[in-house]
């Protein structure tokens, strides 16, 4: 079993920064796909980024050149950098694990999710 703690999330200015972190316990973290996935009231979860034990990094359009995902095995966490935050980057943010992933962007692929964390970019 696998459990996911998301932290770093807060209430910023468009243009601002912030970094997300995922920390998971379980043994088998290390040997799962990671991906980051975001809710806005009223809408469904979507698709941010992630990053896979094979076929590396994915990131959505609307993301690509403004956040970047990474790894750190060792401390078992996988962190999100989000650059020059837009309001509509507000949303709460989960972290998802899963060992076979199919499509990249589908909530169906990750087996283990965490709790998500509040992000709010003000205009």
């Amino acid at each position: 079993q696998v459990q996911l703690v998301e932290s770093g999330g807060g209430l910023v200015q468009a243009g601002d920064s912030l970094r997300l972190s995922c920390t998971a316990s379980g043994r088998t973290f290390n040997t799962l796909s990671v991906g980051w996935f975001r809710q806005a009231p009223g809408n469904e979860r979507e698709f941010v980024a992630a990053t896979l034990t094979i076929n590396g990094i994915h990131y959505a359009d609307s993301v690509r050149g403004r956040f970047t995902i990474s790894r750190v095995s060792a401390k078992k966490t996988v962190y999100l950098l989000m650059n020059s935050l837009k309001p509509e980057d507000t949303a709460v943010y989960y972290c998802a694990a899963g060992a076979r992933i199919r499509t990249v962007v589908s909530v169906t692929d990750y087996d283990y999710w965490g709790q998500g964390t509040q992000v709010t970019v003000s205009s």
